[in-house]
């Protein structure tokens, strides 16, 4: 932890700091450039901070607004929900190129001279939704990738989301703050926010040592392709495994999968504790309404049954804490919250 020498008030006033943007002019420390920077399987070179970003995913979107850069945010994509209130102001004027993936010339019109992917299906080595590393790089345009995604061990194995073969946590999204920091030349604010979000873990996991001793179990339900069909479900080794792991309860599934497909059959022979409902305004599949969820789990005479639906152990989540972004960090706080008021926290 970063903060075990000043103690739980300045953890709290780290807490505030990290979700407002910063100040540019608040500090001092630059980068050193040319800064180069190893990036899925490559290196990329930066002789100066780029002066014009776009944004692909919104949770790299947050990320940089965090780090007090909305003024260089020339074009936006992917968004899976309204920005955090201490973000939206800085947000509001954000230009919004697509709400999914954009077209490769949709981003080129912002002329950017930077493009950063939460996502590696959008931007990849060969195919990609947007546009291949080669093709950006023809226009002299970097481009960057999230550690989280780089980490997969097959980026688009089993439904789409990927496989992991080790699994995700902290280190890699501190790594992505800490990088995409140096590169706009604004490293303090980097180390800021990594350590005002250790400092929000440490209060949300209090506690956790007896929720492990009870071997409380959860299982993550994002969406489904048909709400009474098979549901995309958290793997042991997404954002969801490590918010389970640092409250010290455990995930159910254990797929390598990023978000497997799983029937209702297998989930009740599983059996978990509690259920966590993901909520987002999105409505590309049945299960996104997390309404059509909890109708589903009351009617359905298999799910119906399950020990988590007989007892009311359902927690809301917003989907985006789900994924392996700052969001998941709020995912910590929004678990144990859930977990003290149906009682299973002292």
């Amino acid at each position: 932890m970063f903060l075990t020498t000043s103690g739980r008030l300045r953890g709290l006033a780290l807490l505030c700091c990290a979700l407002l943007p910063i100040p540019e002019t608040t500090f001092a420390e630059s980068t050193d450039y040319p800064l180069q920077i190893p990036n899925c399987d490559r290196v990329t070179t930066y002789a100066k901070p780029p002066e014009r970003v776009v944004s692909i995913g919104q949770g790299t979107t947050e990320i940089l607004l965090s780090l007090g850069l909305a003024e260089h945010i020339v074009g936006t994509a992917i968004w899976l929900a309204p920005l955090p209130a201490p973000l939206a102001y800085a947000g509001q004027a954000v230009p919004r190129i697509a709400d999914n993936s954009p077209g490769f010339e949709a981003v080129l019109k912002t002329r950017p001279d930077f493009v950063a992917a939460q996502w590696i299906n959008d931007i990849a080595p060969d195919q990609a939704r947007v546009g291949t590393f080669a093709q950006f790089d023809d226009f002299g345009i970097s481009t960057y990738v999230s550690p989280a995604e780089c980490a997969k061990s097959d980026f688009s194995a089993g439904s789409g989301d990927g496989v992991r073969a080790q699994a995700w946590s902290d280190d890699l999204l501190n790594r992505e703050i800490t990088e995409l920091a140096q590169i706009f030349g604004v490293p303090a604010r980097g180390a800021d926010l990594v350590a005002a979000n250790a400092a929000r873990i440490e209060a949300a996991t209090a506690g956790a040592a007896a929720l492990q001793a009870r071997d409380v179990s959860v299982l993550y339900w994002f969406s489904s392709p048909e709400i009474a069909g098979e549901a995309y479900v958290a793997g042991r080794f997404g954002a969801p495994a490590w918010i389970s792991e640092a409250l010290g309860v455990r995930n159910v599934i254990t797929s390598d999968e990023e978000w497997p497909l799983v029937g209702w059959e297998t989930i009740s022979e599983l059996d978990p504790d509690v259920i966590v409902l993901g909520t987002m305004e999105r409505r590309n599949l049945p299960g996104d309404d997390v309404a059509a969820k909890r109708a589903f789990l009351e009617s359905d005479p298999v799910a119906s049954q399950l020990r988590a639906v007989r007892a009311g152990h359902l927690i809301e989540m917003p989907a985006h804490s789900m994924n392996p972004t700052l969001r998941a960090v709020d995912g910590v706080e929004v678990l144990s919250t859930g977990l003290k008021d149906i009682g299973l926290t002292r």
